[in-house]
């Protein structure tokens, strides 16, 4: 945690409520560009002329850069100070942006998200430090009020604003619209908030352990994202990065346990309660996004949806979750045990998941809105413990670095999450589409009908083929429904192994890092 100048007085009136607004959109568009992508994928891969799979990259390269640079940003705002990274980071989020609405190439579109998610990466937790810095300490729930509502808000607008603008524009602006935003609101908060600079220390920093990490995470995410078109493990390529990944990883725990000056304190492991926390975020997280990826692709490429109607129907769960947030707030306020809390939040998304295990291809739109809307009503009973349970079971001073990595594991399991997802339903498609071939139509009575009906019988086979392939994706969506279900299922048992926390948390401690 950086130190601060004391003597600072937190700012009054229009002044604070403006820099807050700042601050809070910085927040804002950084968490947006994690979903904005995900509805607009299809007509990223047509523009492009990639695979919805290959495509799958645009989002994974975000969320990993943004995994690596978070434990670094506690060490860049102590070496640089607080006011300086976040500008910086922010005005180079929107130069990328930038770069990433003027691609034409997948490998250029790649790069540009990289770099986007290595600035997004530090915008997150340095906007709620400088808002628990602005603000009068006993004002300070309103600061993180604010800052976790731009939080829930963001997802919730993602998809709709990715559809919209892929109906109406091109996917590009779903890029070129952090541009205005981020190079705008740059230079004002260097202004306002200079007096606010933290001071600046020449603390090491673990080289060894970031390149470790960089290698481990990179060659896991390149193992998880080719693997599906080179036969995972008959390839020597993916045989390759798996040993990489095995080795950098084991090589990186090592380093991390006994260096002095650790990139990333796994010590904080050995408080059960953490270790169980983060486990079940993890898993809780990882099927999250996996659902909200499998969706928009299922309703875009095989349902009819165009990319507003997909944004609309997949955002309805952000929009009940924002609603409850309070009351999640209220139940942790009452000091209940957070464990029950979780537990029935997980639950209820699981059950929630298991409706949509029955879907057939002519579901409605209602019949695909209303599962949502119902999960919706766990997500906030999930988050918001959550970080309570975990940073209430270590040590003051590893709250800090405690919430970093425990950032950086929620990064994670989305990204990792988002590859399984669609190789197991690109396998699972397949597998059910073989199946099926051999069951359908056997006595031809449907080719016939179709070719009396005045079809050639070329156009009647492929309209057949067409039906297959249909039920065979609705199958294989189903069953990753029931695998996700399971997932948010086991996650809830996860949590008993936490013990209840002992203390409360101070939400300027938790974003201080």
């Amino acid at each position: 945690m950086t130190a601060t100048h004391q003597t600072q007085a937190p700012l009054q009136g229009a002044a604070l409520w403006l820099t807050a607004v700042l601050l809070a959109m910085a927040n804002f568009i950084a968490v947006l560009d994690m979903t904005i992508a995900n509805v607009s994928m299809p007509s990223i891969a047509g523009g492009l002329g990639i695979s919805t799979s290959q495509g799958t990259w645009v989002i994974t390269s975000y969320s990993v850069a943004e995994a690596i640079v978070v434990p670094l940003t506690g060490w860049l705002a102590g070496r640089f100070g607080t006011v300086r990274v976040f500008t910086t980071a922010m005005m180079l989020f929107g130069a990328f942006s930038a770069f990433c609405g003027f691609s034409h190439s997948l490998e250029m579109l790649v790069f540009g998200r990289v770099m986007q998610g290595l600035s997004g990466g530090c915008l997150m937790p340095l906007s709620q430090t400088l808002l628990t810095r602005i603000f009068p300490k006993e004002r300070a729930p309103a600061a993180m009020g604010l800052w976790a509502m731009t939080t829930l808000v963001a997802p919730v607008l993602g998809p709709i604003l990715g559809g919209s603008i892929c109906d109406n524009f091109s996917w590009p602006f779903i890029f070129f619209i952090n541009v205005p935003i981020a190079l705008g609101c740059a230079p004002v908060i260097a202004r306002v908030l200079g007096r606010f600079e933290s001071v600046k220390t020449k603390a090491p920093i673990d080289i060894v352990g970031l390149v470790l990490l960089i290698v481990f995470v990179g060659a896991l995410q390149i193992m998880l994202d080719t693997g599906k078109d080179h036969d995972w493990f008959a390839s020597a390529n993916i045989r390759a990065l798996a040993a990489v990944s095995i080795i950098g990883f084991l090589a990186f725990l090592v380093w991390e346990l006994t260096d002095r000056n650790p990139i990333v304190d796994l010590r904080v492991f050995r408080h059960r309660g953490f270790t169980a926390s983060v486990f079940t975020l993890g898993l809780g997280y990882g099927a999250m996004f996996g659902a909200n990826v499998l969706t928009p692709q299922w309703l875009q490429s095989y349902m009819g949806y165009t990319p507003t109607w997909s944004g609309m129907t997949t955002a309805w769960s952000g929009t009940t979750a924002v609603l409850m947030a309070p009351i999640a707030s209220l139940l942790m306020a009452k000091k209940l045990d957070p464990r029950g809390i979780i537990f029935f939040g997980l639950m209820w998304i699981a059950a929630v998941m298991f409706l949509r295990t029955h879907v057939t291809v002519d579901v409605t739109y209602w019949q695909i809105a209303i599962p949502l809307i119902l999960m919706g009503v766990g997500l906030p009973l999930f988050f918001v413990p959550l970080t309570t349970l975990a940073l209430g079971s270590v040590d003051e001073r590893e709250i800090a670095s405690s919430a970093g990595l425990q950032n950086f594991l929620r990064t994670m399991s989305g990204a990792i999450s988002t590859s399984l997802v669609t190789t197991a339903w690109d396998n699972k498609t397949i597998y059910a589409h073989a199946e099926l071939a051999g069951l359908a139509d056997r006595s031809g009575d449907t080719l016939r009908t179709l070719t009396n009906s005045g079809m050639s019988h070329d156009a009647a086979v492929n309209q057949l083929n067409d039906m297959v392939q249909s039920q065979s994706v609705m199958i294989a969506t189903n069953q990753l429904m029931f695998v996700i279900a399971a997932a948010f299922a086991i996650a809830a048992c996860v949590i008993w192994l936490a013990p209840r926390p002992s203390r409360a948390i101070d939400p300027a401690q938790a974003g201080g890092h």
